[in-house]
């Protein structure tokens, strides 16, 4: 059964039992503020577990793409994933633990269905914890559905307790259920409690009885509600008899690629990694997330970073991105069911191309400079010396180069050195102490304020200025990095530039920069730069007051500064490339200085 099988067969059992198959919600989430990714079905559907009434009424049943990254570290194991598709159905104060597990039971078993031998399925219940009583009418009912006794095994909180999916929200005890692997148990206390593997879970019943507030408390819901989830995958690859999902169809073309593409040693954990972290960017690319430094942005510009960085090391040939290649295979393998791919996939694959050239060229910069740093750790320990990796060491390489901490410790662990934390840390905090202590002269968002960077953060205050002069004034700041090599300027635009259009706006900036306009500032209530006309897409991080830049005539922006004192003083601009960010959205890399 084809992982399209199980997810088909799924919709139909429960639109037969009177549910609503409700669209799988964006991965980033609407409702919940205090996660990054929507990480399971139910996400989408707090509000209408804490009481609103659902449009498609009170049954409801989908399928849900879902990330999870607490574990990236773990992925390449049989087990863990960062994407994965939940299918789910819910009961919003209609049926309860009754129907919800003689459903699953009948789903599982049903040879119109799963039909799983009852022989291979085992379960388990919540004993009951800390002043919480143990779910003996799940027990019952699980008898009575045809379940032996000795296959149902009661756990405590850490093993049948769900939820809340972030720090509150809906949660309360649950069963799950197991397929029974054809191993030998691996002693007499064997249960899906232990991890022998012997037990693979495909199905959680939830029963959401209580709702965690933002002090800790557990408060009984008022209207009882039922929450499931199954794995699609996990699912399929128990059916088709897979030992890790990795084997079925939506995985084993990416691992087949990468080891076409490989050159060098290739390992089974290496093959996971790629094609796991392939399929997770492609998706959160799908539903508008950027790489960049913060949030969920940051996540994927990280899964992307893996990607290049384990690429690299099989010898994939680096002088064309190959993370596009994978991302048209994910395409390929899930546009049926999540259109949005498909949609978007120029996007993805502009977006990757783009990301992966960047840090390749840091990554071949930045290997250098850590190899050389083991070097002389090496020779330290052929004198008696430590083998730690030390913290100031890697902050460096970080500073200096921009090699980033986590990709530093992961080398640092596999070469079997010891990564120094704390070092880092106090590197760190001393790096931040020293900034703070320009901060009466440098009040902005630079990280970096060095002469050459205020030159690009003025550069981009007549980059927008020149991209509305030569493509109207829908342009906006849609986004914006500066390095000391170069800027990247988001900014909102339906279409490709042409290379005219590109031209003129290079010519334009260029012009302002040659007229030796004034840069000004001033400090007003905010309500006044909006009246004066300044332009701040992103106005709202910013207090009652704020600065407003001008630069001549030509341009004037809520900022935070630094900029340079006349126009003359970012030299000759030039544009590098122009390329799309996201649906709408375009991005321009340039730089500033000399006439090359």
């Amino acid at each position: 059964m084809r992982v399209a099988d199980v997810r088909r067969k799924y919709i139909e059992f429960f639109k037969q039992k009177g549910h609503a198959h409700i669209a799988s919600a964006s991965l980033v989430p609407e409702n919940d503020p205090t996660v990054l990714f929507t990480t399971a079905g139910m996400h989408p559907l707090v509000p209408y577990l804490l009481g609103q009434e659902h449009p498609e009424g009170r049954r409801l049943a989908s399928y849900q793409k879902c990330i999870r990254t607490g574990d990236i570290e773990d992925v390449g194991d049989a087990d863990h994933l960062t994407f994965f598709e939940m299918l789910g159905n819910w009961s919003l104060g209609d049926y309860f633990k009754e129907d919800a597990i003689r459903w699953s039971w009948e789903f599982l078993t049903s040879p119109e269905w799963l039909g799983i031998p009852v022989e291979r399925l085992a379960v388990t219940v919540f004993e009951g914890e800390e002043g919480i009583p143990a779910d003996d009418e799940a027990v019952e009912i699980w008898k009575s559905a045809g379940m032996p006794a000795e296959r149902i095994f009661r756990l405590g909180r850490k093993h049948n307790w769900w939820g809340p999916a972030g720090q509150t929200g809906p949660c309360g005890p649950d069963t799950e259920m197991f397929y029974i692997r054809d191993q030998a148990p691996c002693s007499d206390d064997c249960s899906p409690a232990c991890s022998c593997g012997r037990y693979c879970e495909i199905w959680n019943d939830v029963f959401m009885q209580y709702n965690k507030t933002a002090d800790g408390t557990f408060e009984p819901l008022a209207t009882k509600c039922v929450d499931t989830g199954m794995g699609t995958v996990r699912t399929a690859a128990v059916l088709q008899g897979k030992d890790n999902v990795y084997e079925t169809e939506v995985y084993a073309p990416l691992m087949e690629k990468v080891a076409e593409m490989a050159t060098g040693e290739l390992t089974t954990r290496i093959q996971r990694i790629l094609a796991d972290h392939a399929t997770a960017a492609t998706f959160i690319l799908a539903d508008g997330v950027q790489p960049s430094n913060l949030e969920a942005g940051y996540v994927l510009r990280r899964l992307i970073r893996r990607m290049v960085r384990f690429g690299t090391k099989v010898g994939i040939d680096g002088s064309e991105p190959f993370t596009p290649t994978l991302a048209a295979l994910v395409i390929d393998i899930h546009g049926e069911a999540y259109p949005e791919l498909g949609r978007n996939r120029d996007t993805i694959l502009e977006e990757l191309a783009g990301e992966e050239r960047l840090f390749a060229k840091t990554l071949e910069r930045g290997l250098r400079e850590f190899e050389k740093v083991l070097g002389g750790i090496r020779k330290g320990m052929e004198r008696g010396g430590s083998n730690q990796f030390p913290g100031r060491k890697a902050f460096d390489l970080y500073s200096t180069w921009g090699f980033p901490p986590e990709v530093i410790k992961e080398l640092v662990e596999e070469r079997d050195f010891v990564w120094d934390q704390d070092g880092y840390d106090k590197a760190f905090a001393k790096h931040q102490k020293a900034s703070t202590a320009d901060a009466g002269k440098f009040k902005s968002g630079l990280q970096d304020h060095s002469e050459q960077t205020v030159r690009l953060h003025t550069a981009t205050h007549l980059l927008q200025a020149g991209l509305r002069k030569v493509l109207g004034d829908h342009v906006y700041q849609r986004g914006s990095n500066i390095t000391p090599a170069r800027l990247r300027f988001d900014f909102s635009h339906p279409e490709k530039m042409t290379p005219e259009q590109v031209a003129e706006v290079e010519r334009v900036v260029n012009e302002c920069i040659e007229a030796g306009l004034d840069v000004s500032w001033e400090e007003m209530p905010i309500e006044d730069a909006k009246a004066k006309g300044a332009i701040g897409v992103f106005a709202d991080r910013y207090g009652e007051r704020v600065k407003v830049y001008s630069i001549g005539e030509v341009s004037m922006e809520l900022c935070g500064g630094p900029h340079v004192a006349n126009t003359r003083d970012i030299g000759r601009f030039k544009i590098k490339k122009e390329e799309a960010s996201a649906k709408g959205v375009r991005r321009i890399r340039a730089t500033v200085g000399s006439d090359e």
